[in-house]
C-alpha cells in the first residue's frame, strides 16, 4: 500500500496535540531568527560606535568638546554614554567646589559603573530568550513525539493485523515534532554562544575604557579648582 509520507502530509495527518506542538515550535523558531538577525546587526552597530568614539577620544580632543558632542547626539555609542555619565558627575562635583580628588574620582566611577550596567542590560536584551529556545525546544519536540507515538499505538489497538506499513506513518508523524524542535534549538544555541562571546568582548572593552578614563580624571582631579564653574580639564 503506497502512502504519502511527505513532510506536509505527515504534519496534516498528525494528531491535534502534535500539530499544536509543531505550530508552537515553528513560531518560536521564527521569533528566534528575528532575535538573531536583530542582535547580529545591533551588536555590529555597538562595536562600530564604540570603536569610533574610542578613536575620537584618544585623538587628543578636549574633554569639554567631547562632552558637548555627546550631549548633542541623539543616538550615541554605549561607550560615549558611559563617558558622558562620568564626565557629568565630575563636572557637577567640581561646580560644588569639591576639592577632594578621591571623592571626585569615586563619584565619577560610580556614575560610569551605573551607566555601564544599563548599557550592558540593553546589549544583553533577548539573549535569555535564545538560551531558553535552545534548551527547551528539543524537549517540547520530544513531548510531541512521545504523544504522537502513543496516539499511533492506541489507533493500532483495534487492528487485527499490524505490519510495518501500518506503524510507520504514525511514528513518522510523531518524529517530525522532534525534527522541528531541533530545527528551532540548534540555531538558537549557536547564536547564543556567538552573541555571549561578542558581548563579553564589548563589556571588557567598556570596562577597560572606564579604568583608563578614571586614570585621566584622577590626574585632573588633583589640579586646582577652576575659577569658572563647569570648566573641564583637557584629555592630556
Amino acid at each position: 500500500m503506497n502512502q504519502d509520507l511527505s513532510i506536509v502530509s505527515l504534519v496534516l495527518q498528525a494528531s491535534f496535540v502534535v500539530q499544536l506542538v509543531m505550530v508552537g515550535l515553528l513560531l518560536v523558531s521564527l521569533a528566534s531568527w528575528t532575535v538573531i538577525f536583530g542582535k547580529l546587526f545591533g551588536l555590529k552597530k555597538v562595536r562600530a560606535g564604540n570603536d569610533e568614539f574610542e578613536r575620537e577620544f584618544w585623538a587628543g580632543k578636549n574633554l569639554n568638546d567631547l562632552f558637548n558632542d555627546a550631549g548633542r547626539r541623539v543616538e550615541g555609542a554605549p561607550m560615549e554614554r558611559i563617558f558622558a555619565s562620568g564626565m557629568r558627575e565630575f563636572l557637577k562635583m567640581r561646580e560644588r567646589r569639591v576639592a577632594d580628588s578621591g571623592l571626585l574620582l569615586d563619584g565619577s566611577r560610580r556614575a560610569m559603573r551605573a551607566s555601564f550596567q544599563r548599557e550592558l542590560d540593553v546589549v544583553e536584551a533577548h539573549l535569555s530568550f535564545l538560551a531558553t529556545v535552545g534548551s527547551v525546544s528539543p524537549y517540547v519536540g520530544l513531548f510531541g513525539t512521545v504523544w504522537g507515538i502513543m496516539h499511533a499505538f492506541v489507533g493500532l489497538a483495534n487492528l487485527t493485523q499490524v505490519s510495518l506499513a501500518t506503524v510507520a506513518p504514525g511514528i513518522a508523524e510523531a518524529l517530525v515534532a522532534t525534527a522541528i524542535g531541533l530545527f528551532a534549538a540548534i540555531p538558537a544555541v549557536i547564536a547564543y554562544n556567538r552573541f555571549a562571546r561578542d558581548i563579553d568582548r564589548i563589556a571588557i572593552q567598556m570596562e577597560t575604557f572606564i579604568e583608563e578614563f578614571s586614570n585621566i580624571l584622577q590626574r585632573n582631579a588633583s589640579q586646582p579648582l577652576p575659577p569658572a564653574a563647569g570648566t573641564a580639564p583637557g584629555v592630556r
